[in-house]
């Protein structure tokens, strides 16, 4: 991704950090997600479990909540997600019944992930749809804001 539009509104990754940031200063684990189509971003959050009491209150389940809805779509052909963890099993499910076009990930998780790691939910038969994955871009800034949220919870 160019510098130059590394810090434009319009940068899917620049919003997906602002939203996990902000997630971050909720107290929620700093995790942000958008969905875009044609260069336009349609919607975009960051994790609200805590806020929310709701385990399924992950970045990417409410960006794509917002998308359809905007959309007034269950089916988001032709948009991409931005966000900055690799997703768990949850959210990989709900990528592929969204029938999301590409899949763009900061950081891995090895722990959580279900792309790259565990599952590795697009792979397996019963996938309805996989999308394009392109993982670990802008990485060291995702790791870093994560390993920097749970230092401070300790």
């Amino acid at each position: 991704m160019p510098d130059k539009t590394r810090n434009s509104e319009k940068d899917p990754f620049s919003r997906a950090f602002a939203e996990a940031a902000a997630a971050a200063e909720r107290g929620e684990t700093p995790v942000g997600a958008v969905i875009a189509r044609d260069g336009e971003i349609i919607a975009a959050a960051g994790n609200r479990v805590v806020a929310d009491h709701d385990p399924t209150a992950h970045a990417e389940i409410l960006a794509i909540r917002a998308a359809a809805k905007t959309l007034g779509n269950e089916r988001l052909n032709g948009c991409d997600l931005y966000v900055t963890l690799e997703p768990c099993a949850m959210c990989a499910a709900a990528v592929s019944f969204a029938r999301l076009r590409r899949l763009y990930f900061s950081a891995a998780d090895p722990k959580g992930g279900a792309v790259e790691h565990g599952p590795r939910f697009f792979a397996q038969p019963t996938c309805h749809h996989s999308p394009e994955v392109y993982g670990g871009i802008r990485e060291s800034e995702s790791s870093a804001m994560l390993r920097n949220f749970f230092k401070g919870l300790r």
